[in-house]
């Protein structure tokens, strides 16, 4: 999801999973964040006295605010929405979650 010329500048590339457990390391008292903003308000509640600095305020993913554990339990128990890409579009969304679960 990134250029692999910002990927070559980082100390460390992960997952939100992974950027979380990055932040509890001792080693780690400052961070530069680069995804989605939301996550800088949970690295500060779990890593209090660490500093989080956001590559920019103005990565916010508005359809990330949408979304409640109320509809994800709904969507998985009733398979819907249904989603339908191009056979093209669905290749490459299949290889990019699964260079995403790789990391993991």
């Amino acid at each position: 999801e990134c250029r692999p010329d910002v990927i070559a500048l980082a100390d460390e590339v992960a997952s939100t999973g992974g950027m979380i457990r990055y932040a509890r390391r001792d080693d780690v008292q400052e961070m530069i964040v680069g995804t989605e903003i939301g996550i800088i308000h949970r690295l500060k509640k779990e890593n209090p006295g660490k500093k989080f600095i956001p590559v920019t305020e103005q990565a916010v993913c508005p359809n990330m605010k949408l979304i409640t554990l109320e509809k994800v339990l709904w969507s998985l128990e009733e398979m819907r929405p249904v989603v339908k890409v191009p056979e093209a579009t669905r290749i490459k969304a299949k290889a990019a979650v699964d260079k995403m679960l790789a990391i993991v």
